[in-house]
């Protein structure tokens, strides 16, 4: 199962693990183009509409991943964005609501899908020592989030700390937790004008990531199995500044 796999980071996973000869599920929200994305995937693929914070709607989505055969591996990039300044420019106290909205999707959302994922996966036979491998979404906001950012940098340094424990709470189901923390992608949660500035910003490669590259990172955590609970930064050596 690929969340957020209409688009950026998850439809790219979802097209390097469909090449890989994985039957593919796309969990995105029913307004997204799920259904459009899985199509082009081909026959092993599906779409399961559903909201990462709803737990039936996950469950159910999760139901359409088993029909085609047992769940071995777990791909979240579902998340959001949206700016909160602590003090706004009219001096008022920055959004509680906004707030709330970006760390439910983002943090909550996480922690709702990889509970459910998980017991499912618990309750497979293993293969090769092991019964599955879940791969999160964080994001180099978690150590250097910018003003404005912070709900997305505390959600985001959420599912860094969560990464850790989660992997030693599943070790003896031979589950395996990890995190992919990135850096500048051309995803369309990007705005539209930070692309060519944020870009240029980049040591080397000298340029937004592409999503294929998450995707060949999080098939790796898949096929190596010695990597567990560890976040790793896919960043081009950025260092982020307050602005």
């Amino acid at each position: 199962m690929v969340t957020g796999g209409a688009s950026g980071l998850g439809l790219a996973t979802a097209r390097q693990l469909t090449k890989a000869g994985a039957a593919v599920t796309i969990l995105d929200l029913p307004s997204s183009a799920g259904a459009e994305a899985a199509a082009a995937l081909g026959g092993s693929a599906s779409f399961a509409p559903a909201d990462v914070t709803e737990t039936e709607q996950v469950d159910a989505a999760l139901d359409v991943a088993q029909a085609a055969g047992p769940l071995r591996v777990l791909v979240h990039c579902a998340g959001r964005g949206g700016p909160v300044r602590l003090v706004d420019s009219g001096g008022n106290p920055g959004s509680l609501e906004v707030f709330e909205r970006v760390v439910r999707t983002n943090l909550t959302g996480t922690f709702n899908v990889l509970r459910l994922a998980a017991a499912r996966m618990a309750a497979t036979e293993p293969t090769a020592g092991e019964r599955g491998v879940c791969v999160l979404t964080a994001s180099v906001a978690a150590w250097e989030g910018q003003i404005g950012q912070l709900p997305y940098a505390s959600s985001k340094a959420g599912i860094v700390g969560m990464t850790l424990v989660a992997a030693r709470d599943l070790a003896s189901k031979q589950i395996r937790v990890c995190t992919i923390a990135p850096g500048v992608f051309d995803t369309p949660i990007l705005p539209d004008r930070a692309r060519a500035t944020l870009g240029a910003t980049v040591p080397h490669p000298n340029r937004l990531g592409d999503p294929a590259e998450y995707a060949v990172l999080a098939l790796h955590i898949v096929a190596n199995p010695m990597l567990n609970g560890e976040t790793i930064r896919l960043d081009g050596a950025l260092r982020m500044g307050p602005r």
